[in-house]
């Protein structure tokens, strides 16, 4: 009896050391793994998003084209990729033609400053310490350049960074749509697996979440990040045609903002102070306009692209813009977004099929005696 129960007991021992060593082995490799695909992860994740996005339109094109899938997949990519590129290349056009302009004229020592109006006086709080220093920079704008050098060469080190970083993050923007385009291609499949992992993650429930994983996508993408894209895209065009400088990396932080569900006025209110300082009144009312129409642009457009997906709250949007962009840079503020308002649907989901399991168990108990 002792020898079958010092048998089972090595053989306990020798079992145990096998499972802790398969599974020490597993994590060896998920994780080599893992650290293998940490660079690319936030362009993966973001190209899965793009083409959850865009697949709906690459259907109706295929129906259009007759089923040509390929086809309509190669339209849809180069549609995404000309949103992406020719902006891009327009607004940094515009900061490279004033870079170089303004580091030209710095170094000749013929930098103009036109003069501030009146009417910078009037701005609120910092109008009258504006309209001084202004004006000084005006009457001399090498001997201001000299004096505050310190103070000008941080700022543009810093403006320069954040180019860098944007151009960065645009390529891989393209990047990602061109991952999109791979899955689209092979859409049955990996829509396949996804639901083979979903239900064995989740069993029944694998299905709806998975669709509301989709829809949750397809509403963000479309209904925060589409129409950021658009009232960035149209600001920057605004302030090119009126010739602000550095229209693009204004552009820009309108992006991140209408990103982070706030208003572009933000970004464009002082600009329309500094149009309305330098050009015509008339040139100045007509770009007030229309930077009115492109803060308010989303209230029209939302009800379009929202109404048929589900929301989430202002403040996940806002956090996971600003956490993904401070992880990821620019591409983070895509991937951010979406990411944490599906992991805010996921939770309600779950937190909501707790309730009705806990209210279905308390209708089948037995009635105490």
């Amino acid at each position: 009896m002792d020898q079958l129960d010092s048998h089972n007991s090595q053989s306990s021992v020798r079992q145990s050391i096998e499972i802790a060593v398969t599974l020490g082995l597993i994590a060896v490799v998920l994780s080599w793994g893992f650290l293998i695909l940490k660079p690319f992860i936030s362009v993966i994740v973001s190209g899965g998003v793009i083409a959850i996005a865009i697949y709906p339109l690459v259907l109706k094109l295929q129906g259009m084209l007759g089923g040509s899938k390929k086809l309509a997949t190669m339209l849809v990519t180069v549609l995404a990729l000309t949103m992406i590129i020719v902006p891009t290349w327009m607004f940094a056009g515009s900061m490279i033609e004033s870079g170089a302009s303004l580091g030209k004229d710095i170094a000749e020592g013929t930098v103009h400053i036109p003069p501030p109006s009146e009417s910078v006086k009037e701005w609120p709080v910092v109008g009258k310490t504006i309209h001084a220093s202004w004006a000084l920079a005006a009457q001399n704008s090498t001997a201001w350049l000299q004096t505050n050098a310190s103070m000008v060469k941080a700022v543009g080190e810093t403006i320069l960074g954040k180019i860098a970083g944007a151009g960065i993050g645009m390529l891989l923007l393209v990047v990602s749509i061109l991952i999109a385009a791979l899955f689209i291609s092979s859409a049955e499949a990996n829509t396949a697996g996804l639901q083979r992992f979903s239900r064995r993650l989740m069993g029944k429930k694998g299905d709806d979440v998975l669709g509301l994983s989709v829809a949750t996508i397809r509403s963000v993408a479309m209904g925060v990040l589409g129409i950021a894209i658009i009232q960035a895209v149209l600001g920057g065009i605004g302030m090119i045609a009126v010739g602000v400088p550095g229209a693009g990396l204004l552009a820009l932080l309108v992006l991140m903002v209408a990103i982070a569900q706030l208003p572009p006025w933000l970004i464009l209110g002082p600009v329309i102070f500094y149009v309305f300082s330098v050009e015509s009144s008339t040139v100045a009312i007509i770009f007030m306009v229309w930077s009115i129409i492109v803060s308010f642009l989303d209230m029209f457009l939302k009800p379009l692209l929202l109404g048929r997906g589900v929301d989430a709250p202002m403040l996940v949007i806002l956090l996971g813009a600003i956490g993904g962009m401070v992880m990821s840079g620019i591409i983070g503020l895509f991937v951010g977004a979406v990411v944490l308002a599906l992991a805010y649907k996921l939770v309600q989901a779950w937190l909501a099929a707790g309730e009705t399991d806990s209210d279905a168990a308390a209708v089948d108990a037995p009635p105490a005696q």
